[in-house]
């Protein structure tokens, strides 16, 4: 590609260079701008190309007074507004596209460079990604490639010396914004992100359909990293609870209503036994007001600038949604037991079915009532019979269960006999309380994997889970996972889930070593957990305990101003003494001469201006005939000094020092 532009006229060389790097710019937008964006943006820019290549004048600027409107008036319609994040990255696009189309002059090209930089910061409230920090690199040397070449003389000054240039200009720019980073006081709101940076993403809901969950487990993104202190819990022990359903009608589960007597009657009475998991989670941006702990948590956990409590129902919650990766640190445990050891009113609303939905389900609950066996059952004997025919039922557990009909748990216990783990989960809720066993869904993750480089465990997406909570007297709420009952595997070996590769994916991957893809994907989530730990969560606390381990006792924000200043002052000291120290370094012949010719000056000789020493040398003999002894000596100074540059094998070459001191002498004795 550089070949091919090398060969167009400079112009157009320059143009198309820098219509390629604003496209890459722009690419990351596609998928967050609208498509008449991106449609006109690509056009002009296609447009912009063509008329560099053939030579062709800029369309005039009323075409593009009217493209700026059209614009705006597009915006007002698709956002409503020109405020906010999506309108003005829709608009800044368009401005950018526009502007190539009117490169007249110098500070036209600059003002594209400007627009340019700021569309390249927008990229970053759509993701901060170690990959797409990285594409944003090579942006930043391309616009600054582009730069360089434009303030390059006339000619044809080859792309890599610019690029070198600009390669350059970053590496020593480098220090200081690390600088930076590391000092400058992450104070809100002043650091961050709009809370609206992140729309919606991929992760569990505060409701559950039948096929909610299984979409979600052919994500493969990470939704959590955990660092456990010690021995790590067992992976059948990994319970990371998430929003509690149980309010069911016939379709959706969903939470209580908050007016409901079972949420606001039903003790907590959580005890807790053996000793405490401590751990630390990172957990990835979901617009959700949830944190995921593992179960169960007695205490409140730390976590920087949010307010957190417990639910009735043991959830952890925020004030607000997480829209930025958050760092916490938690205690948990995984035997416990809660809720109240003794029947209540309140459990009520734990049975409640709605009417006209699943009938042969309720039809099996009845069977089993009026069997001998069970007739006179508790409800740890009934939970047991369910688990049993889920083993021995013939029941199966897939990705792909189909789409289910108005009586869901009906076609999982007597028709398809499977699914996915919402589908088991909510049959056994609904037999449950049809035995009137009080139950509840509950969805979060379960599982994980410990990447074996960094020693952190990941969760993903696709350990997304739903289990169920029944309550038993004496005992409280229990957990029963009947998805343990169809597939083992994916609670005690945790056996992950594979989404079907395709035909494409099969081409590609079909012949890669699994082991080897493994470490591969092992080795590249320790290098983006690295930049999640060091660079995105990289806050104030670690700021000030930074400043701490310095010798601060009680560091503040004005003690980060106070030592980024001095680093400030400390560069620039030392940026001064390089400054002296090259000058005294290079061109020392220069500033002889140059001082030879101030002082003839000032003696009353005319000096021509980026005259050589020995015409220098002749025009002061001319003064005078015969010459005084001084202008003699200084013309033999003269002659000798352009000696010392311009003949260096020469027997009778003096020194640079030698000539410093010379001309000292002359000086005095003028």
């Amino acid at each position: 590609m550089l070949n091919y532009l090398n060969k167009l006229p400079r112009d157009s060389r320059d143009n198309l260079f820098l219509l390629l790097v604003i496209a890459w710019v722009m690419m990351p937008l596609v998928s967050h701008i609208p498509l008449w964006c991106s449609v006109l943006a690509g056009g002009m820019l296609a447009w912009r190309g063509w008329l560099a290549l053939i030579a062709r004048p800029l369309p005039s600027r009323w075409w593009l007074l009217g493209m700026l409107a059209t614009t705006v008036l597009t915006t007002l319609m698709t956002y409503k507004t020109v405020l906010g994040r999506d309108a003005g990255v829709t608009l800044i696009v368009m401005l950018l596209a526009m502007k190539t189309l009117e490169l007249r002059a110098k500070r036209d090209i600059f003002v594209v460079f400007f627009l340019a930089f700021f569309t390249l910061l927008t990229n970053f409230f759509f993701s901060q990604s170690l990959l797409f920090a990285g594409t944003m690199l090579i942006a930043l040397l391309g616009l600054l490639t582009a730069l360089v070449n434009a303030h390059m003389p006339v000619g044809r000054p080859p792309f890599m010396q610019a690029a070198r240039t600009a390669g350059w200009m970053a590496l020593l720019g480098a220090p200081i914004m690390a600088i930076l980073f590391v000092l400058f006081p992450r104070m809100a709101p002043l650091w961050g992100i709009p809370n609206d940076a992140m729309s919606g993403r991929t992760g569990l809901s505060n409701t559950m359909q039948v096929g909610s969950i299984a979409s979600l487990a052919l994500d493969d993104s990470i939704a959590m990293r955990i660092r456990f202190e010690g021995a790590a819990p067992l992976q059948s022990e990994l319970y990371f609870r998430g929003p509690v359903l149980s309010s069911f009608d016939g379709r959706e589960w969903r939470p209580l209503r908050s007016g409901s007597s079972a949420r606001w009657q039903l003790p907590i009475n959580l005890e807790v036994r053996g000793p405490a998991v401590n751990y630390q989670v990172t957990l990835e941006p979901s617009s959700r007001p949830w944190l995921l702990l593992l179960d169960a948590a007695l205490t409140r956990p730390t976590l920087p600038g949010f307010d957190a409590s417990m639910t009735p129902e043991l959830q952890w919650r925020v004030e607000r949604p997480i829209t930025d990766l958050l760092r916490y640190s938690a205690h948990s445990y995984t035997d416990f037991r809660h809720g109240p050891v003794l029947a209540t009113v309140a459990l009520q609303e734990y049975l409640d079915l709605p009417t006209g939905f699943n009938p042969r389900t309720l039809q099996l609950a009845d069977e089993l009532r009026r069997d001998p066996r069970y007739s006179s059952a508790d409800g740890a004997q009934l939970v047991a019979a369910a688990m049993e025919r889920l083993r021995r039922g013939g029941y199966h557990y897939t990705l792909e269960p189909g789409v289910f009909g108005r009586h869901s748990a009906d076609e999982f216990w007597f028709e398809r006999k499977e699914g996915f783990c919402e589908h088991i989960a909510s049959s056994f809720v609904i037999l449950m309380r049809a035995l009137k066993v009080p139950a509840r869904v509950v969805t979060g993750y379960q599982g994980g994997e410990r990447n074996s480089l960094d020693g952190f465990w990941i969760v993903r997406q696709s350990d997304a889970h739903a289990w169920v909570e029944v309550w038993l007297a004496g005992r409280g709420w229990v957990r029963v996972d009947p998805t343990s009952a169809v597939a083992p595997g994916r609670i005690g070996t945790l056996q992950r889930l594979q989404a079907p590769r395709g035909v494409i994916g099969s081409a590609l991957l079909g012949n890669v070593n699994p082991e080897l893809a493994q470490n591969i994907r092992a080795l590249w989530d320790a290098v983006n957990n690295s930049w999640n730990q060091s660079v995105l969560n990289y806050t104030q606390g670690k700021q000030l305990r930074m400043l701490q381990n310095m010798g601060f006792e009680s560091p503040g924000w004005e003690d980060l101003l106070y030592l980024l200043i001095g680093c400030v002052v400390l560069a620039s000291l030392s940026g001064a003494a390089w400054t002296l120290w090259d000058r005294n370094r290079h061109n020392p012949w220069l500033r002889l001469l140059d001082r030879a010719s101030a002082h003839l000056k000032e003696t009353g000789v005319s000096v021509a201006p980026y005259s050589p020493p020995r015409r220098i040398a002749e025009q002061l003999l001319k003064q005078a005939t015969p010459p005084s002894r001084s202008n003699q000596l200084m013309a033999d100074w003269l002659v000798r000094l352009e000696a010392q540059r311009y003949a260096p094998g020469s027997a009778q070459r003096t020194g640079l020092a030698t000539l410093q001191r010379e001309l000292k002498q002359l000086i005095r004795t003028k």
